[in-house]
């Protein structure tokens, strides 16, 4: 039988290999899907701590993870777009270029 500690193992692998990939990638899009899954695995912790106790709040902070995914997307993807419009590339090191 699946239990609790093997989704919270699962979560944070998620978590590890989002993390991982946000601070080694350099790639503007790659980096904005590691943080993706590393929101994912933030809600599956809340989901699963929110069925083990019988109560709702997991799912209350999962609604919460998923706007602030929404707008993280459409952010990221707004600034990706200008990075791109203006260097023709996706590389975040090129957005230290960006100074107003």
């Amino acid at each position: 039988m699946i239990g609790l500690t093997h989704y919270l193992v699962l979560a944070t692998l998620l978590f590890s290999i989002g993390l991982y990939g946000a601070l080694v990638k350099r790639n503007a899009v790659v980096i904005l899907m590691c943080i993706e899954i590393m929101l994912n695995a933030a809600g599956l912790a809340f989901i699963v701590a929110g069925a083990r106790w019988g109560q709702p709040d997991g799912q209350v902070m999962f609604l919460f993870i998923l706007t602030t995914a929404a707008a993280e997307v459409a952010v990221g993807l707004a600034l990706v777009l200008l990075l791109y419009r203006q260097h023709k590339t996706l590389d975040v090191d090129a957005a230290s270029k960006m100074r107003g």
